[in-house]
C-alpha cells in the first residue's frame, strides 16, 4: 500500500467523514481513477512522434498506454479514419496513489510561473481536469532524451456529488489551488 493510501485510510478519511458530517465513512468522497491523455496531432506525420510518446507516458504513468485512433476523418486536419493520434492511461488504486504523490509532491512544484492550480476546472459532479504543458516536470523523463517538449491533460475522477465536496478531498491531498485574494 502507497503513502498516500495510507494516509487517505487514517488521516484524510476521518477528517473529511467529520467535516461533511457524514454517518457512514463509505460515504465519504475518494479518488476512483485518475486518467492521463496526450493528443499527438503531429504524430500523422511521423510514427517516431507516437512512439516517444507512448515511451514517455509508461514512464510517467508506470504502466503501458493505449493508442488512440481517429473515428472519423477529417480533410481539412489532414485526418484519416484510423490514424493515430494521441495516447491515454487509466490509473487505479496504488499506481493512481503513487502517481497523485508524485503529481502534488513533485511534478507541481516544477512547473514554471506556478501560481495555484484553477478551482474552475471541475465539471459540476466533482471531478477535476488539469492541463500540463511539458511533460518534463515528471523527474522519470530524462531531459536529455527528450525530442521534443509535449502537454497532457490528467482527469481527476472523484465519487464527490458535487464540487466542494471534491475540491475538500483534493486539499486534503495537498493540491496547491489559487488563493481567492491574489489571485
Amino acid at each position: 500500500m502507497s503513502r498516500l493510501q495510507q494516509q487517505y485510510k487514517k488521516e484524510i478519511l476521518p477528517a473529511l467523514q467529520k467535516e461533511l458530517g457524514q454517518k457512514n465513512p463509505m460515504a465519504v468522497p475518494k479518488i476512483e481513477k485518475i486518467t492521463i491523455n496526450m493528443g499527438l496531432g503531429s504524430a500523422l506525420g511521423d510514427k517516431k512522434i507516437l512512439q516517444s510518446a507512448l515511451e514517455e507516458m509508461s514512464l510517467i504513468a508506470g504502466q503501458k498506454p493505449i493508442t488512440c485512433i481517429a473515428r472519423k476523418s477529417v480533410a481539412s486536419f489532414k485526418l484519416r479514419e484510423g490514424n493515430a493520434i494521441g495516447c491515454k492511461v487509466t490509473l487505479r488504486k496504488e499506481k493512481m496513489y503513487e502517481f497523485l504523490d508524485r503529481l502534488v509532491n513533485i511534478a507541481i512544484p516544477r512547473i514554471r510561473d506556478f501560481r495555484g492550480l484553477n478551482e474552475k476546472s471541475f465539471d459540476g459532479r466533482g471531478n477535476y481536469n488539469m492541463g500540463l504543458t511539458e511533460q518534463i516536470v515528471f523527474p522519470e523523463i530524462d531531459f536529455e532524451k527528450v525530442t521534443r517538449v509535449r502537454g497532457m491533460d490528467i482527469a481527476i475522477t472523484t465519487t464527490a456529488q458535487n464540487n466542494d465536496d471534491a475540491k475538500k478531498l483534493l486539499a486534503m491531498f495537498n493540491f496547491p489551488f489559487k488563493d481567492k485574494d491574489n489571485g
